[in-house]
């Protein structure tokens, strides 16, 4: 007997993970504030990494053009 079948008929309703827009544009708000503030001396390397990993992939959560304009604010702030 195959295990799901000892439970249900039907596979269990997958739900659709959601994010508050609002907590996620203070986050990366807070990122480019972090960046710009660095300035000339840097951000250390393990930052910079984790926010050239995490910026892109929060930004998924927002609209097509607000996310496209955030990656690039962070991309010229860390190009800087």
């Amino acid at each position: 007997m195959a295990q799901l079948s000892m439970f249900a008929d039907e596979a269990p309703k997958a739900i659709a993970p959601t994010a508050d827009l609002d907590r996620v544009r203070r986050k990366l708000a807070a990122f480019l504030t972090e960046a710009r503030e660095a300035g000339a001396q840097g951000l250390p390397p393990e930052r910079r990494r984790l926010m050239e990993t995490v910026v892109p992939q929060m930004t998924r959560w927002l609209p097509d053009d607000e996310a496209e304009l955030t990656r690039k604010a962070f991309e010229k702030t860390l190009a800087a």
